[in-house]
């Protein structure tokens, strides 16, 4: 063999080495990737497994706090709807009491007028038998007196009547303005609780807020409207010590005591 074959001999044996090397090294390369892409994928699986659970038990939180919020809500809306209820079954009942009590004053001092007139006419048959002069100036007086008296009671019963109405119709408008609250109230508490994300339910909460000042000033409104409980007038008499004593009933035409 000579030189040149031996040279080309080895050349030969080194390039099936390197290709085994090559093939070897290819070979482990794979394998690593092959690791590498398994572990990736483990990692990925348990990363999207445990975000999975993360969102389960976050939503299960929400759904409970929202459960729990309605429930508040609901109680709280019930709770002041009763209470509307009630103060408006009380304001109704103050000022039924409010205007039974001026009707009854104002038939009471339509009878002491129709007293008054009858007690004319008699005084004016007791005078039949005086001077002419007499006669005639006293049954001028007489109707004088009882025209006024008249005329005086009859603007009493329009001035009570247009106070009468002046109080149905505030309280009327009172009550419509509480049951708009109300009902407003309720609508935006409804709106909290149905909001699909944080933002909405912060306008809606605000909204809320605000309509529960306008509710609170309604109350307050209710409070301040004059339709307070009404204390009967009592009819008394006074005896010469100055001692006061019950004398006839109320609304009694020939009572000749005062209220007070």
């Amino acid at each position: 063999m000579t030189k040149q074959d031996e040279s080309s001999l080895l050349l030969g044996l080194k390039d099936l080495q390197d290709l085994e090397a090559d093939r070897v090294r290819e070979e482990e390369e794979e394998r690593q990737q092959k690791i590498k892409a398994e572990e990736d994928a483990r990692l990925e699986a348990e990363r999207k497994a445990r975000e999975a659970e993360e969102a389960r038990v976050a939503a299960e939180k929400e759904r409970v706090r929202q459960e729990e919020l309605r429930a508040r809500q609901e109680a709280a809306a019930l709770e002041a709807q009763k209470q509307a209820t009630i103060e408006a079954a009380r304001v109704k009942e103050q000022n039924a009491a409010r205007i039974a009590q001026m009707k009854e004053q104002q038939d009471h001092e339509a009878k002491l007028v129709q007293i008054q007139e009858s007690s004319g006419k008699k005084k004016f048959k007791g005078i039949a038998g005086a001077i002419a002069v007499l006669l005639v100036v006293g049954a001028v007086g007489g109707g004088l007196y009882v025209n006024n008296q008249q005329q005086q009671a009859e603007r009493e019963r329009v001035a009570a009547a247009n106070e009468r109405q002046r109080l149905e119709a505030e309280i009327e408008k009172l009550q419509k303005d509480k049951r708009e609250a109300d009902e407003a109230v309720a609508r935006l508490e409804k709106s909290v609780t149905e909001a699909t994300n944080e933002a909405d339910r912060r306008a809606a909460q605000a909204k809320l807020d605000e309509a529960k000042k306008s509710q609170a000033q309604v109350d307050s409104r209710m409070q301040a409207s004059g339709v307070a409980p009404v204390r009967p007038k009592k009819l008394v008499c006074k005896q010469t010590n100055g001692t006061r004593v019950p004398s006839c009933p109320e609304g009694d035409p020939l009572c000749s005591c005062q209220m007070e």
